[in-house]
């Protein structure tokens, strides 16, 4: 009972949350004027615990938390333990161009994910994750005096929201000896929307709002293996994992629209129908892990993902491309002494770790690439195995070269890991 408990709390909290967002245009999940290509800002799909260590997750196996960047590690849990993790998330952004610059600060969900055994070291798990995420806003003024003498003070607005999210459920068992393997459904869904709007100070002469909509929906699947190799030193393991998730084509409604707005009244120019659809290509994961249990653990991933034949709608007068994007991790953590009863900060686990990324955006033959480093902690709370979890990312995308806006930023995640004990019948009642 106490399980379906929190599980009903964190639903409840999970799409609360979600709704105030999308009552709000400037609840936005991120913001950066690079979210205004393709799909959006893309997430790195990393729990509180993996964030910490630079973004790793192919080679780690623990039994302390959810290790979803690569459910195979899930057999490595306790046997009879019911774990759920749930996590939000902070991005503080500082941008800068060669004229301007803005801060905003943004919050969303982080991941919502729980898991349970199904038998022996078989292994189930339901999670909910952010895919990507657009947020952005721009303002100009018209400057040409002829225009201006026309027509009055004209100014041109440019903004966009909205999110596309994921939810997996699936599963992971041993094959053989020290061989895991798993696999997941993935559903995507969302809702993006772009802006472009034409305000007149001239009364008489009526604002325009253009823009696209999309709902977009799809399936996915994912599947992962690890394998571990004992090693020379005590307790010491060598853990190699690789996941795979197949490329997938987004449906749904996607329509082009155009309002003309004389005060409160709006009238409809075009709201016409687009038959053209997101496509998200295959993505490959590979990582190695050293571990020594419970004391520490160091790791690197290398992750690979085709967006260059992807094509998406053109922006007129911005050169933009879709490349392969990539990213390194390098991470590692240690527990001082996990079992100690008389000093808790030893009973603490403390992270670091470091990330570089080309992401799929490439503008005016300029690749968009960003660069961080990461720290975070686990404080026990109540049971040894829950715990409150803190991440904090700093980094830097893009420069201030040519038409490009350098983005300083500052990402935190929180997360509460939960961990109880199922199917064990009490001695004594």
């Amino acid at each position: 009972m106490r399980a379906k408990r929190l599980i009903l709390l964190a639903s409840a909290f999970l799409f609360g949350v979600t709704r105030m967002a999308a009552q709000d245009v400037d609840a936005l999940g991120t913001f950066t004027p690079y979210s205004l290509y393709g799909v959006g800002d893309l997430y790195n799909n990393s729990s509180a615990i993996n964030l910490g260590m630079g973004g790793i997750g192919m080679g780690i196996r623990d039994n302390r938390f959810i290790n979803y960047k690569n459910i195979a590690s899930l057999t490595q849990r306790d046997t009879l333990s019911f774990m759920m993790d749930i996590g939000v998330v902070g991005r503080n952004m500082y941008l800068k161009d060669r004229n301007t610059h803005s801060a905003y600060n943004t919050g969303n969900i982080n991941n919502f994910a729980f898991s349970f055994p199904i038998k022996n070291k078989a292994s189930f798990i339901f999670g909910l994750t952010p895919y990507s995420s657009v947020g952005y806003k721009f303002k100009s003024v018209e400057d040409d005096v002829n225009l201006i003498n026309k027509y009055g003070y004209i100014s041109y607005y440019k903004y966009g929201n909205g999110n596309i999210n994921q939810i997996f459920f699936g599963g992971a068992m041993n094959v053989i000896k020290n061989v895991s393997v798993g696999a997941t459904a993935v559903y995507y869904f969302g809702n993006l929307t772009n802006h472009s709007n034409v305000a007149f100070s001239e009364t008489a002469i009526r604002t325009v709002e253009t823009g696209w909509k999309h709902k977009p929906h799809g399936w996915s699947a994912e599947f992962a293996a690890q394998a571990s190799f004992p090693m020379p030193m005590e307790n010491t393991t060598l853990t190699v994992g690789a996941t795979y998730r197949m490329k997938s084509t987004l449906y749904g409604s996607q329509s082009r629209y155009a309002y003309a707005y004389d005060g409160t009244i709006k009238d409809t120019i075009m709201d016409t129908p687009v038959k053209e659809h997101l496509k998200i290509p295959g993505k490959f994961s590979t990582g190695i892990a050293l571990s020594k249990q419970d004391k520490w653990t160091i790791g690197l991933d290398y992750e690979r993902q085709d967006w260059s034949k992807t094509t998406f709608k053109n922006t007129p007068g911005v050169g933009f491309d879709s490349q392969t994007a990539s990213s390194i991790k390098i991470g590692g953590e240690f527990t001082p002494s996990r079992y100690d009863i008389r000093y808790y900060y030893k009973r603490c686990s403390y992270r670091a770790g470091f990330h570089y990324d080309k992401t799929y955006v490439r503008l005016d033959g300029k690749s968009i690439n960003q660069m961080g480093f990461t720290i975070g902690a686990s404080f026990p709370i109540y049971r040894l195995n829950n715990s409150i979890n803190v991440a904090v990312d700093f980094g830097q995308r893009g420069s201030k070269t040519g038409n490009l806006v350098r983005e300083n930023y500052i990402n935190f995640i929180v997360s509460l890991s939960l961990h109880d004990i199922w199917f064990v019948k009490p001695k004594f009642q």
